[in-house]
This record gives C-alpha cells, structure tokens and sequence, in this order.
C-alpha cells in the first residue's frame, strides 16, 4: 500500500536557530499523537545534521531540498547526495519548480541527481507541475507527461518504486491560489494513469503522489480525501508548527 506523506518544504527560511526550534516545537507536538500518515521536513543544508539528532526520526523524516549532479570534487558551494545521506536525512526534494526556473535545473541534470540520491539510498520527492500559460492552453497534462518521460521514466521499474512524486501547479505556489479540488484529483488520477502505462498498475497504485501548491489546514482535508491525493508537499504552512500539525491532522 502507497502512503499518505505530508512534506513540509522550508525553502530558504530559518536561520539554525530558528529552525532548530521549530523542529523541536513540531517534535515535541507530535510526540503525543500517532499520526495517519508520514511527516517529513525539508530544511536548508545547514539545518540538516542537527535538526535529524534533534527529531525522532520514528515520527519525522528530515529532507534536503536538493542535492548536486556529481558525486564529488571541485565543485564549489555543491552538496553531494552522500553528503546529504551523512547528516541523517532520508529524503531529497528534486526538480522543485524554483529550481528548474532559477537554476536552469535541465532533464538531464535531474536525471543524474535522482540516481545519486538513489545510489546513496536517499528517496526523492520528484516534483513535476506546469506555469499559467500551460494551463490556460489546456496542455497541462502533455507538459507533465513530457517532464516524467524525460526524467524518472528512464528508471528501471525496481528504481521508480522508491520514489515519491509532488505534482506542484506553478500558478498556485504562494499565490495562494489553490487548484481546486477537482483539478487536483484529476492531474493525479493522470500522473497514476501514465505510471501505469509505464511500469504497471501495480507500481502505480503502489506510488504515492503529493499534491504541492498553497495547500493549508482549511483545504487540506477536501484535498487529502481525493482518491488519488496521497498528501501535500508544503511551502508556507510549514513554517509554523500549529499550521503544520493541523494539516497533517487532516488525515
């Protein structure tokens, strides 16, 4: 059975300290309750080492928010994939939308990136999702079916299984415009329509898939009770413990 993930993505916010105590505010709430789905939080490099020994790990996963394109070497101011999995984080956010946009992230670069975070026993959180413009043309489904195929449908099948997939609509990434609901589901339904295309429906419905894209507390629960919306990867809402707690409540 796929799971239900809520992902908080920290973006670049937080100093250390800050994050640090938000991490042990988010621990400490959760240490009292059994949540119906898993909790990870992506925060910046620096954040990664302590906040993995601050958290139970048992109840929150620690992410990067990226990870390089080459193992090692002279590649200044880049963080490896074995870099990342030596702090204790278990997860890496790849091919974020600001990071195909401002750091002209490419297929090919993504492609190299999801195989060393795999080499290196990480699991992406793949994200894929269209800008305005492709939505208004009605070619959103062509255009995320063209950004799996490019990418991680050059896995092999025992590959894909490990991965996680946010689908995050451009428009509707600190907007606070929402994709309603039905657009959601139905982008969903289409991504698990294709994987299983690819690699069969049994990986498909094996597959959890995120929704990301201004999803708060008063949303999360029409959103998460969608057959094919497996949770959230969220921006905004989880740089407050309260806010994040109560959408990871709506499961």
């Amino acid at each position: 059975m796929r799971k239900n993930i809520v992902a908080g993505n920290w973006k670049m916010n937080k100093t250390l300290q800050e994050g640090v105590a938000l991490a042990k505010e988010l621990n400490e709430v959760l240490a009292s309750k059994t949540p119906n789905c898993d909790v990870v939080i992506g925060t910046p490099f620096i954040h990664l080492a302590t906040v993995a020994a601050t958290v139970d790990t048992k109840k929150i996963g620690v992410a990067a928010q990226n990870c390089a394109n080459k193992e090692s070497g002279a590649y200044t101011g880049e963080v490896s994939a074995a870099m990342v999995k030596s702090t204790g984080a278990e997860y890496v956010i790849l091919g974020h939308s600001e990071r195909r946009e401002y750091y002209n992230e490419t297929s090919a670069i993504l492609n190299d990136k999801v195989a060393l975070a795999l080499a290196n026993g990480l699991t992406p959180i793949y994200c894929c999702g269209e800008a305005l413009d492709i939505r208004n043309a009605d070619k959103q489904n062509e255009f995320v079916k063209n950004q799996l195929e490019e990418t991680i449908f050059n896995l092999s099948a025992e590959d894909f299984k490990k991965l996680v997939i946010a689908y995050e609509p451009i428009w509707a990434i600190g907007t606070g415009v929402t994709a309603s609901t039905e657009q959601a589901q139905d982008m969903l339904k289409f991504i698990r329509s294709i994987i299983a295309e690819k690699f069969g429906q049994e990986i498909a419905d094996n597959t959890s898939i995120l929704y990301g894209g201004s999803c708060n507390a008063k949303n999360a629960p029409e959103l998460f009770a969608q057959p094919d919306i497996d949770g959230g990867l969220i921006g905004g809402a989880s740089l407050k413990a309260a806010d994040f707690v109560a959408i990871i409540d709506a499961f």
